[in-house]
């Protein structure tokens, strides 16, 4: 029997994959009215997502940032004839890559339109995607239920990344589901209230 969407409308499915050792969260992106695809990072589990792109039609994949366990599928993936791309500022992180994306930029998949959204401060070159006309953002280790990412890895700034979900990510609709890069979903309107609290506690 077919696993429930993780998210799903008339013009929209998203799936869900957990992969590797460290629990990544990987989401496949289709339009219905198209069959078009793609994949928020190739993070580990190459055939699986091999198998799955070749089911769902996924032609690209879209990496939130550079950091080992989200980037373990991209050789596979790109040895597949499936074009990753990456920020500027991270793409030097990757064994390999196709694109660049850049800030303020609109993917489209089939008849949906992606727009990303360059959020540093858990690496330099981290970005988010919104997917437009709907209220979901995959925030990638930007921002989690209760946080923002790690920033105590090389590159990393928490001054940096409160200023990217400050700005970037909590100017978006209280109602808006943030589907990070491991763990559970959340919302724009749950986590917003508690900024100054992770700005006192300083993580």
């Amino acid at each position: 029997m077919p696993r429930p969407a993780h998210y799903e409308t008339a013009d929209v499915r998203i799936d869900k994959l957990v992969v590797g050792p460290f629990e990544n969260n990987v989401f496949v992106v289709r339009s219905k009215g198209t069959g078009e695809a793609v994949i928020v990072d190739a993070a580990n589990e190459h055939d699986l997502l091999l198998e799955v792109s070749r089911a769902t039609g996924v032609r690209r994949v879209l990496t939130t940032h550079g950091h080992f366990d989200h980037i373990q599928a991209v050789t596979h993936l790109r040895d597949a004839g499936i074009d990753v791309g990456v920020a500027a500022q991270d793409a030097a992180m990757l064994p390999s890559y196709d694109f660049v994306i850049p800030d303020d930029d609109v993917v489209e998949v089939g008849d949906l339109r992606l727009r990303t959204i360059h959020t540093p401060g858990h690496t330099p070159g981290s970005t988010c995607f919104l997917l437009e006309g709907h209220p979901v953002l995959f925030s990638g280790d930007t921002l989690f239920p209760g946080g923002p990412g790690n920033t105590s890895f090389e590159g990393g700034d928490f001054d940096t990344i409160i200023r990217s979900i400050d700005r970037r990510l909590f100017t978006l609709p209280a109602g808006t589901l943030v589907l990070p890069g491991h763990g559970l979903d959340t919302t724009v309107g749950a986590e917003r209230p508690h900024l100054q609290e992770w700005v006192d506690r300083g993580w």
